[in-house]
């Protein structure tokens, strides 16, 4: 897969500490466009610590994370959206009383702009909702258009996040254990969905992931985090096949790893 000459996004040093632990222990890393690299480790390891670091959910101790070579590390998580990380959250993170509509609404139109000009709202609403409807679409979500949010089952849930990140059309697409809480049926679905981004080779993908067979059908790259530092990085064929992940991080029981808190 095409990767540009220059990350897209990039840690440095990236260290957070609560207390007396390190979660995230100088953790420096480079993510290019074209690529999917998957953040796995046992549980407890930091990785999403280290999501939410990226998406400025926490802030860090020290170290700093730079977009397109710009410094973002004093930036909150809504300007790092609007810079163009997009993030989906282990746990949902939807409007519960909207419609499934109107929760991918207001991503297309907070990408478009529209923000608080009524009269652009206005004029522009038909096609916002025309938008809306292709990424409900896609996520096969169409004919649930009018249920709120907080009605859907937690599969379906995780699928509307999904085209809500996809509606925001951002450059990094952080996708943290997408397929959490879904059935069986559903899983195709979202898999799909992320080997369609993946083939937007201008697209950055981080997924964190315990399930191994998910990692090795998805990423270009694995990322091995334990005990807040990074201990692997690699093709996935060699970072699976190592010592240290083999018989420390996924051992027999790859794939039945324990979710980080």
């Amino acid at each position: 897969m095409a990767a540009t000459e220059h990350p897209v996004l990039q840690t440095h040093d990236l260290t957070i500490r609560f207390g007396g632990h390190v979660a995230v222990d100088c953790v420096s890393c480079a993510f290019r466009a074209g690529t999917l690299t998957a953040i796995v480790g046992p549980n407890g390891a930091g990785k999403t610590t280290y999501f939410n670091l990226i998406s400025g959910q926490l802030k860090a101790s020290s170290g700093r994370v730079a977009l397109f070579g710009e410094d973002i590390t004093s930036l909150g998580p809504a300007q790092r959206t609007r810079r163009g990380v997009g993030r989906a959250f282990q746990l949902t993170n939807l409007f519960p009383r909207l419609t499934v509509l109107e929760n991918v609404r207001l991503a297309v139109q907070a990408r478009a702009g529209a923000g608080k000009n009524l009269f652009s709202m206005w004029r522009s609403h038909v096609e916002l909702i025309e938008q809306a409807e292709h990424y409900l679409h896609r996520v096969a979500l169409s004919d649930k258009r009018a249920v709120t949010a907080a009605a859907l089952s937690h599969g379906d849930q995780r699928k509307l996040e999904v085209a809500v990140l996809l509606a925001l059309e951002p450059a990094v697409f952080m996708l943290d254990e997408p397929t959490a809480g879904m059935s069986v049926d559903e899983v195709p679905v979202v898999l799909e969905l992320i080997q369609h981004i993946k083939q937007q080779e201008e697209k950055t993908i981080l997924l964190v992931e315990h399930k191994m067979d998910v990692v090795r059908s998805l990423a270009d790259r694995i990322v091995v985090l334990h005990q807040g530092e990074l201990v692997a990085d690699g093709a996935p064929e060699e970072v699976i096949a190592s010592p240290i992940v083999q018989e420390a991080y996924l051992g027999r029981g790859a794939g039945r790893e324990a979710r980080d808190a």
